[in-house]
């Protein structure tokens, strides 16, 4: 390319540099992407402060000049800009230096969905209609540009809109952290503890003291201490550094949530031994870092992905934000497995109880093979790779009635490495609760429970946690077994449990939305026995009884 002076030509092609081949028409105008040639001979003489001297009296280049280069706009054009109006760029400089900083290809769905396991089966219009929704929903994400291989398991179930992934669901990608695989409960995860010969009835009202159920943490004076070198992890990670984070992780250490966290105490079937069983996440800590990854992930599908659907956007794992990202993950996961600890500890302590096995596995996480990221969203990790502290074999509730399934298993084509994470549902919550209505929660209660010792923490019936809400325990370790998912090696037989209960039943918020309906209400009624009295006395002042004029 040459340089062709045209300063001479018409007004608006004044400072303006055209660029030509040999034997060929010259190019249009790059309007302004060009200086002067003075100006170009001083940059290629090395000279820049004569340069930078003489760029206040030359136009600048714009937005416009990159548009015209079949640039896309986006927030990096400011930056760029200040950068080559600062140093000048041009001709090949110019281009070789918007080759480093402009965005990446966008990045189309794969035509075809990537092939996935389906280890589950149906015996019931209900449960097909299940496996259905999840099968399409899986087919759409298995179209995400990242993904290399994915499997559902027999607990399998709709966790949101369709293409959004399964709970009992295992999707592998390559070089990519998808927040929304993981979900808002990071980590939540299954600890086991063998308290030895103790009576079963002591350790759940002991537990029971002790625990902490519901929303929010716990308060001031009941609160467990975050060890130094945990703190230390969250004030150096850009997503968890915040006051709230911070706040989060001292709050809600030793609490429990609600939903289908349970705290359990069962024996076990080969050795009597009483076993204390906590299933629960990360609560807050987990739930703010997700909202970050979603955040910056969206971004990155903006800019590289918009065909991607925003609950599979994804966070390059490579890039800053993804190694960061992948920081914090371990690091909530260190505090979620201290949320366990702490309570396990707590009451095996006031039981004066001499711990005699202890194990876990989470079982909603994203676990790294090299550079793929297998991201399980209800799915029990059994490959030794993926639990670098593994301390003994897996841990599978069914439901309150049913045994704990103590588990292990090769890793085979079909698993990908994984077990199912517990029964799964075939109805939402809301489903559930409508199909027994004929029925009140307290004769649902006591048939579903009977035999065992089911506690509510707020002492509100939840029958969206009995053991008709989820799918039939004996089909799923049938299934278990049929897709050889896992073996199991021992059962924990319940003796009792601790749930949160409908805690919204009497929340504040409820109790203030009743009392403002309920004044609602009177003030309405008053209005209408007033309107009711001047229709029977006259619409006239005084002339209803006690005024004087009757």
């Amino acid at each position: 390319m040459k340089v062709q002076d045209r300063s001479n030509g018409p007004s608006h092609q004044r400072h303006t540099v055209w660029l030509y081949k040999p034997g060929k028409r010259p190019y249009q105008p790059l309007g302004r992407l060009m200086l002067l040639e003075k100006v170009f001979l001083a940059g290629r003489t090395g000279s820049c402060p004569a340069r930078k001297q003489l760029l206040p009296n030359l136009l600048m280049v714009t937005g416009k000049e990159l548009v015209n280069l079949g640039l896309k706009p986006g927030k990096w054009f400011k930056e760029a800009l200040d950068h080559i109006n600062s140093y000048g760029l041009a001709g090949d400089a110019l281009l070789a230096y918007l080759d480093t900083v402009k965005p990446a290809p966008v990045i189309p769905l794969l035509k075809a969905a990537v092939p996935f396991f389906e280890n589950i089966s149906a015996d019931t219009a209900v449960e097909q209609a299940n496996i259905d929704y999840v099968k399409q929903s899986m087919q759409q994400l298995m179209r995400t540009p990242t993904v290399v291989a994915g499997a559902i398991m027999p607990d399998a179930c709709p966790a949101g809109p369709l293409g959004t992934i399964p709970v009992g669901g295992i999707v592998a990608t390559r070089n990519a952290i998808h927040p929304g695989m993981h979900s808002a409960d990071i980590c939540c995860s299954v600890m086991l503890t063998n308290l030895g010969r103790v009576d079963p009835k002591t350790v759940l009202d002991v537990a029971q003291q002790l625990t902490h159920f519901g929303p929010g943490g716990r308060p001031a004076g009941q609160q467990f201490e975050l060890p130094a070198a945990l703190q230390a992890e969250f004030q150096d990670n850009p997503f968890l550094n915040s006051l709230r984070s911070l706040r989060f992780a001292r709050e809600h250490l030793g609490t429990q949530g609600d939903g289908n966290h349970f705290l359990y105490v069962g024996i076990s079937r080969n050795t009597g031994d009483t076993m204390l069983i906590t299933h629960h996440g990360s609560r807050g800590v987990g739930a703010a870092l997700y909202t970050q990854g979603m955040k910056v992930a969206e971004r990155f599908r903006q800019a590289i992905s918009p065909e991607t659907a925003p609950p599979n956007a994804w966070i390059p794992s490579q890039s800053e934000e993804g190694k960061q990202y992948w920081a914090a993950l371990q690091t909530v996961r260190k505090w979620t497995k201290q949320n366990h600890l702490c309570l396990h500890d707590a009451i095996g302590s006031q039981l004066g109880a001499r711990v005699q096995q202890r194990y876990w596995n989470e079982h909603n996480f994203v676990f790294r093979d090299g550079d793929l990221f297998y991201h399980a969203k209800g799915a029990t990790p059994l490959d030794p790779k993926f639990m670098p502290d593994i301390t003994g074999p897996r841990i599978i509730p069914l439901n309150m009635a049913q045994p704990i399934l103590i588990v292990e298993g090769p890793t085979t084509e079909n698993n990908l490495g994984f077990a199912p994470h517990g029964a799964g549902r075939n109805l939402s919550r809301t489903r559930h609760k409508s199909s027994k209505g004929r029925q009140t929660k307290e004769d649902l209660f006591a048939e579903e429970t009977r035999g065992i010792d089911a506690r509510f923490f707020f002492n509100q019936i939840d029958i969206s946690e009995l053991p008709s809400a989820y799918k039939d325990a004996e089909e799923v370790k049938r299934q278990i077994a049929q897709f050889n998912l896992a073996t199991t090696i021992d059962e924990i037989l319940p003796y009792g449990c601790i749930m949160a209960g409908d805690w919204e039943q009497d929340a504040p918020w409820r109790r203030k939305k009743l009392a403002k309906e309920a004044a609602r209400l009177a003030a309405a009624d008053s209005q209408a026995d007033g309107s009711a009295l001047q229709e029977q006395w006259g619409k006239v002042p005084g002339t209803y009884p006690g005024s004087g004029n009757d």
